[in-house]
């Protein structure tokens, strides 16, 4: 079965230019010209992967993506935008875009950054059965097919970025990595902008699975490298 795109751009050149292009890449291609009929083809049709434009008629962009992620919809996203700013780059990881691409942009690295992002979100990760499994992280329970982790009776919600997050370091557990590594890994070191927000994801994890986000003893800041991340240790 050929990957299923959905691109959701409303300048009908650029979307057909696109939906030809993909299509002679063997790409099985549906597509929507506003920001409601989007949000409704991928909610039935369930692709793996949205190109999704953010100044749309009836519904934005950042509306949209915000939809999918609430209706925990695990297709990748990526961002097609004019606008570049920090802000709206900041705003599409926050809502749990996988990619940002800035306008004008050559169809050649639109392929490569596909290609890209598929491969990270069919990437296995250690302590994982499967991408919808729950693991034990300290006295905590992630459930990655609900978005969700609970401990000692709560239940929170986890956005996209900070699950993809947790699976980086699952799959890299005890070992000291780097801002810049997880910045590659997990965002994408060409378009996000700044390693802070990393720090910004952490504190998010810690409190949610950390018995003291004051003293954590899941997430271990390594000073002068980045962090180190051990699951078993979060219990006193």
């Amino acid at each position: 079965m050929n990957l299923r795109v959905l691109v959701v751009e409303d300048e009908e050149p650029l979307r057909l230019a696109l939906c030809d292009a993909l299509r002679a890449e063997g790409f099985d291609v549906l597509e929507a010209a506003d920001g409601d009929a989007g949000l409704r083809c991928a909610l039935a049709e369930g692709p793996e992967l949205v190109l999704l434009d953010l100044m749309l008629p009836k519904r934005d962009g950042f509306s949209v993506l915000k939809a999918l992620r609430q209706d925990r919809l695990a297709s990748a996203v990526i961002i097609l935008s004019a606008r570049g700013e920090e802000w709206d780059r900041v705003q599409g990881f926050e809502y749990g875009a996988d990619d940002y691409v800035v306008k004008p942009f050559s169809m050649k690295e639109l392929l490569l950054r596909i290609r890209a992002v598929m491969q990270r979100a069919e990437g296995a990760t250690p302590g994982l059965a499967r991408a919808d499994a729950k693991t034990k992280i300290g006295r905590a329970t992630v459930d990655f097919a609900a978005y969700t982790v609970e401990k000692d009776g709560e239940r929170q919600g986890l956005s996209k970025k900070e699950l993809d997050l947790l699976r980086y370091f699952l799959a890299h557990e005890g070992k000291a990595v780097t801002r810049d590594a997880i910045l590659g890994a997990v965002w994408g070191a060409d378009e996000f902008p700044t390693t802070r927000t990393i720090d910004m994801h952490v504190m998010k994890l810690r409190k949610k699975l950390e018995d003291d986000p004051e003293d954590p003893r899941l997430f271990v800041t390594v000073h002068g490298v980045g962090y180190r991340f051990a699951r078993d240790a979060g219990g006193r």
